[in-house]
């Protein structure tokens, strides 16, 4: 999450949705290439080595992503989320490190961009379609169906330069199926209940509304960056009891989520009623 939806992306460029890049001409392509060369050649081996290190951090998330399959597969639900959350401890490092390093200028054949949103997809959207549509939690006729449209609407939303907000929110639900389907199993509604929010959440996807962004979001960052702790502490919790906690849990999990997706529209709701 914090790597894909950055201010910056994990090698210090910006992101489409905040820029748009029209095509360059060949030529132009060229020198820029060569200059990029040069400026990667001038950099010790060790440097390089270095550099090319976080690109093999950052796809070392496709390979948890992989594991936390297996285990769905093998209906180990926890363990499954346990890897997520793995890769979300990945996701939110490799960024910082990249910028440090400056990987992009060291390692120009390399786009972590594209590494990144391939990684991502997998994590956020791709192993969670499959844990969501294979659980038994949707109502069957419609399980593959929802599925698919999971797995459709996370790839275009990847793919949307419009992703992002000015001030760093979400634009529409930003593809957090694991964060989705963590919520499906903690809860456990009936399955039309649950068929219905996977509906809500893919339509949602497409909608010009906008989410809090956990850490970019500079506006009460202290409180988000508090809510964000307390809630990994009981998602942890939750997962080492495999999902059988009790209701302050839930609440708190749950009234945490609703900080996240709400807090926006109610501060412009409130800051409309003053004016």
């Amino acid at each position: 999450m914090c790597g894909r939806f950055s201010s910056e992306l994990r090698d210090g460029k910006p992101l489409a949705a905040d820029v748009q890049i029209g095509a360059i001409p060949d030529s132009t392509a060229g020198q820029m290439d060569q200059i990029n060369q040069q400026d990667s050649s001038s950099a010790s081996p060790v440097i390089r080595a270095a550099a090319f290190a976080v690109h093999v951090f950052t796809s070392f998330g496709a390979g948890v992503a992989l594991i936390a399959l297996l285990e769905a597969v093998r209906e180990h639900w926890a363990a499954m989320f346990a890897w997520l959350g793995a890769a979300l401890v990945i996701d939110a490092l490799d960024g910082p490190i990249a910028r440090r390093l400056d990987v992009a200028r060291v390692q120009p054949n390399w786009s972590g961009e594209v590494l990144d949103l391939v990684v991502d997809f997998v994590t956020y959207v791709f192993v969670p379609a499959y844990a969501i549509t294979a659980s038994g939690l949707l109502l069957p006729p419609t399980a593959a169906l929802l599925g698919v449209g999971i797995a459709m609407s996370g790839a275009l939303y990847f793919a949307d330069r419009r992703m992002k907000s000015a001030d760093n929110h979400f634009r529409g639900f930003p593809g957090l199926w694991n964060v989705a389907a963590f919520y499906l199993f903690l809860l456990h509604p009936p399955p039309a209940i649950s068929s219905l929010g996977v509906v809500v959440l893919i339509v949602l996807t497409f909608l010009p509304f906008q989410v809090l962004h956990p850490v970019r979001v500079v506006r009460l960052r202290w409180l988000t960056l508090s809510l964000i702790a307390v809630w990994a502490v009981l998602a942890v919790a939750t997962l080492a009891d495999d999902f059988d906690v009790g209701m302050p849990v839930k609440i708190g999990l749950c009234a945490i989520a609703v900080y996240v997706v709400a807090s926006d529209a109610a501060i412009r709701l409130l800051r409309s009623l003053k004016a």
